[in-house]
């Protein structure tokens, strides 16, 4: 068996798939299964992979198709098929160096144990720079910390590389009708709830931003997935020992979000910060008609 699962989530893109399919191949290790998740192509995808996976010897590839639901169903779908003891989403748009999942496995067998979530790395753009800074120089870091801004860096995309059982522990993700913009960080950020990530500072995955992915347009995901956006906020806000900037901010955009999925009523429910939520009011109905004209 395995180690590692690599799952790519794939939603019309068997223009870039090869891409990422060509990566794996140049891998210095083998030790892994590739899992595509197609979340409702209608581009061909399927033929695509099954002829990869006819003629496939040096890895595993595995297939599984799903009515479109948006990145964090497809999270879901790849969690429950997890069989390895570790697993990380290379998206369909990028693509790995290729010493990766040498360099996971062999930081993974020095330095992992239960102690710890997994290993966080680094994300590259295709001119080979760094997605914002490094990460701090020592032995783990937990994602909670670099997402409040307790680490001196400026914070940029990074390759999660968990342990397995943890994301079934998190998964599934909650689904709301009509919603495809739910950020699977979420789930990240749970697990960080109990365990840290080791720290690897290399290149573990070349990230190109795509017009039409999650990255893009965030204003309009937010008008149109409310629902997910107050539990992502209701979950920032559990975090403790959080500056009253964060908490602000987060107020902010849950007041806003209450308001989008029509849900007012429930805002104080939300958290137990009612002095801040109070004071985001104002700013959170400000914010929800910016949206609604920019979006308009």
């Amino acid at each position: 068996m395995a180690m590692l699962t690599i799952f790519t989530p794939s939603y019309n893109r068997a223009d870039l798939l090869p891409r990422c399919y060509e990566s794996l191949k140049r891998q210095t290790c083998k030790d892994f299964i590739w899992m595509i998740i197609d979340d409702g192509s209608s581009d061909g995808t399927d033929i695509l992979v099954n002829s990869w996976i006819d003629k496939e010897n040096d890895f595993e590839i595995e297939y599984y198709y799903k009515e479109n639901g948006g990145l964090h169903t497809a999270y879901n779908e790849a969690i429950s098929h997890l069989r390895t003891e570790l697993s990380m989403c290379i998206d369909s748009d990028d693509f790995v160096p290729d010493d990766a999942v040498e360099k996971v496995l062999d930081f993974w067998k020095k330095k992992g144990s239960k102690e710890y979530a997994g290993i966080v790395g680094l994300d590259y753009d295709l001119d080979n720079n760094v997605i914002g800074d490094k990460l701090p120089e020592q032995k783990s870091v937990n994602l909670i910390d670099l997402l409040i801004g307790k680490y001196p860096i400026h914070n940029g995309d990074r390759t999660n590389v968990v342990r397995s059982e943890l994301y079934k522990e998190v998964a599934p993700m909650k689904s709301f009708e009509g919603e495809k913009n739910f950020n699977p960080h979420y789930m990240h950020l749970q697990i960080s709830k109990k365990y840290d990530f080791l720290v690897l500072n290399e290149n573990l995955r070349y990230v190109e931003y795509q017009p039409t992915g999650m990255s893009a347009s965030i204003l309009r995901q937010y008008k149109n997935s409310p629902n997910s956006f107050i539990e992502t906020r209701k979950l920032y806000l559990s975090f403790p020992d959080t500056s009253f900037v964060f908490k602000f901010r987060q107020s902010i955009h849950l007041v806003s979000s209450c308001i989008l999925a029509k849900k007012v009523k429930q805002i104080f429910s939300c958290t137990n910060n009612i002095w801040i939520l109070l004071l985001a009011l104002p700013f959170g109905f400000a914010l929800t008609i910016y949206i609604l004209i920019k979006t308009s």
